[in-house]
């Protein structure tokens, strides 16, 4: 993914074959930070830092449209924790609200439109404090994020269709 500007940017998806790597699909419209690009991800600061970063698994509100990863599929006791003091943060949870271990008000209730669809970031694996939290590549709501990738989200489906586990996602300017 290249940054064009602002909070806009273009993706780009390649498949590595035996002779290199080979282009899927280029110039996918996505929308990142309203900060733009950054060196590297801090917490509290809404840019999509730059870096070549793991794809996880992913996750949505809407069930798992198939393919490779291990899809998470999130309803309203699903956190993602963005408490730096917690011996959790920076990875999904499940709890009530009111039962959580961990600031609520410092993290993300992950039912929201916005994520329909997600692909987990590997942003921050070492879940240090004031490193970000967060990270994920998820439907568009047609803004700025607070750091993440966004796209359409029928463009979004394709491609998590086609990952699978060792997929990677490099942002650069």
């Amino acid at each position: 993914m290249v940054g064009v500007g602002g909070s806009n940017a273009k993706l780009d998806v390649y498949q590595r074959t035996p002779s290199g790597w080979q282009p899927v699909e280029a110039g996918i419209p996505a929308h990142i930070g309203s900060a733009g690009l950054a060196q590297e991800a801090k917490s509290g600061y809404p840019a999509t830092p730059m870096g070549v970063f793991t794809l996880p698994f992913a996750f949505g509100t809407a069930p798992n449209p198939g393919g490779g990863l291990q899809y998470v599929q999130v309803g309203s006791n699903h956190w993602w924790n963005g408490d730096d003091g917690s011996p959790t943060f920076n990875t999904m949870q499940v709890c009530q609200k009111a039962q959580c271990p961990f600031s609520t008000s410092a993290s993300e209730n992950l039912q929201i439109p916005q994520y329909k669809h997600a692909v987990v970031m590997g942003v921050n694996p070492n879940r240090e404090p004031g490193k970000g939290a967060a990270f994920f590549f998820h439907t568009t709501d047609g803004g700025a994020t607070e750091g993440c990738v966004a796209i359409d989200d029928a463009k979004l489906v394709q491609i998590i269709q086609w990952l699978r586990p060792g997929a990677v996602m490099a942002i650069t300017q």
